[in-house]
């Protein structure tokens, strides 16, 4: 009788067993999905705060030189020492060099009003601000949000 208690407790204990690890396997089946959706959630929301926008500019084509030995140290730097500096990528147009637009990516406000009160950025808008004949600031919105842009800076040795 004993013996066919412990199969029969065994068999129930079994069954249990084997329904509990069907949950668990569904359960870590979806797990994945929830982890990923958690992380777009975020990353989408920490999106929504950012600032984006383009500073377009046109340079007095003799101070041309010089504005872009400013700009590449102010983004160099700004990009290795800030946080908040999500990217700061500069171009000129082809048929017309002294016309600089870069885009700027901040984390936030924040991180925009830390970025402008930085020595850097002080020197490169107080050194520029005779060559510098236009500016603009565009505020913008991103028409593909997750979209990413990867910054690379090297370090001078």
């Amino acid at each position: 009788m004993k013996a066919i208690l412990a199969k029969i407790s065994k068999r129930k204990n079994m069954e249990s067993f084997n329904i509990q690890f069907a949950l668990v396997r569904k359960a870590l089946k979806t797990l994945p999905f929830f982890l990923l959706a958690t992380i777009l959630c975020a990353d989408a929301s920490a999106q929504q705060k950012q600032m984006v926008r383009l500073a377009k500019i046109v340079v007095d084509s003799a101070q041309l030189e010089s504005y872009k030995a400013f700009a590449k140290e102010e983004i160099e730097t700004s990009l290795l020492v800030e946080p908040g500096v999500l990217t700061l990528y500069a171009v000129a147009e082809k048929k017309n060099p002294t016309h600089i637009t870069i885009l700027e990516i901040y984390a936030d406000s924040n991180a925009y009003q830390k970025h402008i009160k930085t020595p850097h950025f002080l020197k490169y808008k107080n050194g520029t601000l005779h060559m510098v004949k236009a500016l603009e600031l565009i505020e913008t919105d991103p028409l593909v949000p997750a979209a990413k842009l990867t910054q690379v800076v090297e370090r001078k040795n």
